[in-house]
């Protein structure tokens, strides 16, 4: 990837100019490739690549996948009580035990604790038995032609037509929509930098190679920030009343303060002082689940943007690590997806950059919440109440 941006600053310099056709996204789509072959020869991907992006076409079924994104219109609750099922905790253990070389090796190597790569390789394709049946190289080109979000998929390119181009992947490898590959769902990216031939065979297979999933997984979490042994999530009590306004994943108290606001262990008992900060997440409200998030934890939305799959995954984590399942507690009932809308729709004419009005709580959403509890005097919690959309 290093290589391509350097002769691609080369050519710049050179005064060399792409064919007009050659925009980021849309238009002719035979006329696209032409500019995204020019991009791939400049960076070294030689006629193997060239050829299977010449037989790459547009995918409909991926971008019906890409507008319908309804499983994060669940709640936290909702969408982690069906991700950390029976089987995949009774899964998870066995992999654990089966693979515990393996994950020893990754965890002194990396410092990424076994649980936190079996917890993702569980949630991304229940252990490899389910890694995608879309045609990952007619996926990225579409999602890349596509003028949605040509930013995220578009750097995928070149990376996994250089893989087909070295024989490291077949032309017609198959994983997920998004592109990802693999057990773990590795962006090409990623499996070009950071994987791992760590069965010592000679090549890189992180479909079929259990030792080089695990290892080339915890070496992508390390190089996201990854703080070696240290925590990452955990469940918490909290009072009735506190100062919700300091609550918030991202700002990070030291523990011995939320000890002082209330805060406690699940069971009630003092919370155990680590030396560390951690924010404090509420997915559902102070009346809801309630979690410290360390600096780990930021690792998870590096993963997946997600806050709801990145808090599944981490709590997912803490279970195959000996945690019991966590307390839902009695949240304030929120809102349905039209009422979400409105919501959004109240929170942009106030001059909130909610993203996209889609009914779906994000980051953006959240923090806007917060603000304007702020500023009606309710608590700061960042959950959408009906009480909060009737005082906008």
């Amino acid at each position: 990837m290093r290589l391509r941006v350097d002769i691609l600053a080369v050519l710049f310099l050179c005064g060399f100019a792409w064919p007009a056709a050659a925009q980021e996204c849309g238009g002719d789509f035979e006329a696209w490739k032409q500019g995204v072959a020019a991009e791939a020869k400049a960076a070294g991907v030689g006629a193997v690549g060239l050829d299977a992006l010449e037989d790459a076409t547009i995918d409909p079924k991926v971008l019906a996948r890409d507008r319908a994104q309804g499983v994060f219109t669940q709640t936290f609750t909702e969408f982690s009580n069906r991700m950390i099922s029976a089987y995949r905790l009774k899964q998870g253990a066995a992999n654990l035990k089966k693979y515990a070389d393996v994950f020893d090796r990754a965890d002194k190597e990396f410092g990424v604790q076994p649980a936190i790569i079996a917890a993702f390789w569980g949630l991304e394709t229940d252990f490899g038995a389910v890694q995608g049946d879309f045609h990952t190289l007619n996926a990225l080109v579409t999602l890349s032609h596509d003028c949605r979000r040509p930013q995220l998929f578009r750097p995928q390119l070149v990376p996994l037509l250089t893989l087909i181009d070295r024989g490291a992947l077949p032309a017609d490898v198959k994983g997920a929509w998004a592109g990802e590959i693999g057990q773990t769902q590795i962006l090409p990216t990623d499996y070009l930098a950071k994987g791992i031939d760590a069965d010592g065979n000679g090549k890189i297979d992180l479909r079929n190679s259990v030792p080089d999933v695990i290892m080339t997984t915890a070496n992508k979490i390390l190089s996201r920030g990854w703080k070696r042994d240290q925590p990452w999530v955990e469940e918490v009590r909290v009072p009735d009343n506190m100062p919700w306004d300091q609550t918030g994943r991202t700002n990070k108290l030291p523990l011995s303060q939320w000890s002082q606001w209330g805060v406690t262990r699940p069971d009630g008992t003092p919370l155990a002082d680590n030396g560390l900060k951690a924010g404090l997440a509420l997915p559902l409200g102070r009346k809801g689940p309630a979690f410290l998030t360390y600096d780990n934890f930021d690792v998870y939305l590096e993963w997946n943007q997600s806050f709801t799959y990145a808090l599944t995954a981490a709590v997912f984590a803490t279970r195959l690590a000996g945690a019991p399942q966590f307390d839902p507690r009695s949240p304030e009932p929120g809102l349905n997806g039209d009422q979400m809308k409105a919501l959004q729709t109240k929170l942009e004419a106030r001059g909130y950059d909610v993203g996209t009005v889609d009914g779906i709580l994000g980051t953006n959403t959240r923090e806007a919440i917060r603000k304007e509890q702020a500023r009606l005097g309710l608590p700061v919690d960042g959950w959408p109440t009906a009480e909060l959309l009737g005082k906008l």
